[in-house]
């Protein structure tokens, strides 16, 4: 299956950073990655014309639980989280592309703090995010749920 990771964050956000970190070490991977920073909207004609099987959405998202955890993200959620930094909402973002993409994954990691530095905490859920990229398990990983 044909495999595409788009990254979001802003580099100067604390663990915000965390999306372009990833793509950072994606790319010297076989994995396909784009780094959009803080404006992924802006790359929708990308997504488009390379085709994937599966996107991969990777962002901080605010989730409610302990700094590192990672979870998939279902769309139907994203309204009730604190997504970081972006101009439209991911949902409206995901729907759009879902009509491009056969499989839209969003996966969120809780980030500790959005300012400074990237913690180490999600520094360290971000590299066993990336080996669980490039292993493409992207969907073993556990759903978030909505209490």
């Amino acid at each position: 299956m044909s495999l595409l990771v788009m990254c979001i964050g802003n580099r100067e956000g604390g663990d915000d950073a965390i999306g372009p970190y990833i793509a950072d070490r994606l790319k010297s991977t076989n994995i396909d990655v784009i780094d959009c920073g803080t404006t992924p909207e802006n790359y929708t004609g990308v997504v488009k014309k390379r085709k994937p099987e599966h996107l991969v959405i990777v962002d901080a998202i605010d989730m409610g639980l302990t700094p590192g955890s990672v979870r998939i993200v279902p769309k139907e959620n994203i309204g009730t989280m604190h997504v970081s930094t972006h101009g439209i909402p991911l949902s409206v973002l995901i729907t759009y592309l879902e009509r491009f993409v056969e499989k839209v994954s969003l996966l969120g990691i809780q980030p500790k703090t959005m300012s400074g530095e990237l913690t180490d905490t999600v520094k360290k859920s971000g590299e066993k995010l990336i080996e669980i990229i490039k292993k493409e398990k992207v969907t073993e990983i556990k759903e978030l749920t909505i209490m």
